[in-house]
């Protein structure tokens, strides 16, 4: 199984433990994500510390008002690790509003460009913007990933335009019907599965950090709704996790 998506620097506990309980649980690859400067080093140097544990770099949304969001340039100098894979996670967020959506736009454009400059694929926080996204991605030649995918209206142009749409434990919730429906309509080689960690803990754990093992929470919650089972479900994102990044 993969974690397409983990934050191992701002887990509690370390990064060893995390990784070690992870491989436990069947979990050979995490994406651990960087969401500013000092954050992808620390994503680096555990990435570099791992055997299949590699690094998404970028700054986030919420510092798009901050000086953060002025240094991507010492970012761009990062990926010359070779665990370094991905450009993001960047997006947009109109629900926690630490920064102007026009902040937020010029951050995303930039991690976009800088994307399109090295060859690679874009993590993307969606939050309620939709229709400004998708208008923003429109174009875009890299492969995208949709990170914690939380919009079921999003489904037929993501399906159209090929994006990766990764799922967490959000989908679990007892009120996420709709979101493990639209799961259903993504196609066997787009989908995704990550823990977010240490947040959007699984319904099985809630009220607990999250962490890599607990994927399969969600890996089991997706493979019922696509009448799948969950051995078929880790196959194909474990695979589609490879391509997305390529990892090997």
């Amino acid at each position: 199984m993969t974690d397409s998506h983990a934050h191992l620097d701002a887990c509690a506990e370390y990064a060893a433990e995390l990784v070690d309980r992870g491989r436990e649980a069947g979990v050979t690859r995490i994406v651990t994500i960087g969401t500013g400067v000092e954050s992808c080093r620390a994503a680096l140097d555990i990435a570099g510390a791992y055997d299949g544990v590699y690094a998404a770099l970028g700054v986030d949304p919420h510092q798009a008002g901050t000086a953060e969001a002025g240094r991507l340039d010492e970012i761009r100098e990062l990926f010359a690790h070779p665990k370094a894979v991905a450009v993001g996670e960047t997006g947009l967020d109109t629900v926690r509003r630490h920064a102007t959506l026009d902040e937020q736009r010029r951050l995303l454009a930039a991690h976009l460009e800088l994307a399109s400059e090295l060859g690679l694929p874009v993590v993307i926080h969606n939050r309620e913007a939709d229709a400004e996204m998708a208008r923003a991605l429109e174009g875009f030649g890299e492969t995208v990933v949709l990170h914690c995918f939380s919009s079921p209206e999003l489904v037929p142009l993501v399906v159209e335009r090929r994006y990766y749409v990764s799922f967490a434990g959000n989908a679990t919730y007892p009120n996420a019907g709709a979101l493990r429906e639209s799961a259903s309509t993504i196609p066997s080689d787009r989908i995704l599965v990550e823990t977010d960690s240490p947040y959007l803990t699984p319904q099985p754990t809630r009220g607990k950090p999250n962490e890599p093992a607990n994927v399969v929470h969600t890996l089991r919650a997706l493979a019922d709704v696509r009448g799948e089972s969950l051995e078929q479900l880790a196959a194909a994102t474990h695979a589609n996790a490879a391509a997305a990044f390529a990892l090997p």
